[in-house]
């Protein structure tokens, strides 16, 4: 896969999705890229980088951001950190595994239902997912597209890719049915 894809997947889901992304928080041991694509939305972003260790994440300030973008492994307490730095209308995007594991995405999705109202799988452009995890903002309903298709220097991203990117197969919904928080 084209590396541009995943880094613009990673990044401008969330922040087209939020209304008035401030503060991101990357947690990742790679995250040029995504800082890379912040970087596109000028100086409106503020940006901090820690690397993929749980122990940088439980100094983090809480309440403090409006999006985290996580590559950690995630378990009960690294989704309760994640939850611990994020302001009221914050959402997440983390990695997890494949849809096939049922089970490990089950538990990871009833973990973050606990803290979002919205948790969504949404497709990375190489048929491997992120979940999204929202407290207030519907990634398909709450689009801000202007701002989804106005970033300059964009691959693959665009305002027709975002909502598309959370179409799911039938056995899918079935399978999740009634852990997908949508």
């Amino acid at each position: 896969m084209k590396e541009f894809i995943y880094n613009e997947m990673m990044v401008h889901v969330p922040l087209c999705t939020h209304k008035e992304p401030k503060n991101v928080l990357i947690i990742s041991s790679n995250a040029a890229g995504f800082v890379t694509e912040i970087q596109k939305y000028m100086d409106d972003i503020s940006c901090d980088v820690i690397s993929a260790e749980m122990n940088l994440l439980r100094e983090v300030e809480d309440n403090k951001y409006d999006v985290v973008i996580s590559e950690l492994e995630n378990d009960a307490a690294v989704l309760a950190h994640i939850n611990r730095v994020l302001n009221e209308e914050g959402l997440c995007v983390v990695k997890h595994p494949n849809l096939d594991d049922v089970d490990a995405n089950k538990n990871i999705m009833q973990i973050l239902g606990k803290y979002a109202k919205i948790v969504m799988p949404y497709n990375l452009g190489n048929c491997t997912t992120a979940l999204l995890a929202s407290k207030e903002y519907h990634p398909t309903a709450d689009i801000i597209l202007n701002r989804a298709d106005l970033i300059d220097g964009l691959e693959y991203y665009n305002s027709d890719v975002h909502p598309a990117a959370f179409a799911m197969g039938n056995y899918i919904k079935k399978e999740y049915l009634g852990i997908i928080k949508n």
